[in-house]
């Protein structure tokens, strides 16, 4: 199976509701690298690197997030893998 890389932009009411820890639960669920930040400007930016149907399966989660989030945009940009990540973490 082909890994993949997926940079993501999460906006919405997104901070104060425990999205990035979420997150970072939903991809060690599914054993996907990378990490997840809060921007200025509200939104939520993630990298994820993992197996395609892992990553996939993220960045859907990422449509709804946790029940206190209301997501309103998710943009992914594909990007081909740097394999520079061994676990995902929270920046």
């Amino acid at each position: 199976m082909t890994n993949v890389r997926a940079e993501v932009r999460i906006t919405g009411r997104v901070q104060g509701v425990w999205f990035r820890q979420s997150t970072k639960n939903t991809a060690e669920r599914y054993g996907v690298s990378g990490w997840c930040r809060n921007n200025p400007d509200g939104s939520v930016e993630a990298i994820f690197e993992g197996k395609e149907a892992a990553v996939k399966l993220v960045v859907e989660w990422c449509k709804e997030g946790p029940n206190l989030a209301r997501v309103d945009d998710v943009r992914v940009g594909w990007e081909q893998p740097t394999g520079e990540f061994e676990h995902f973490f929270i920046r």
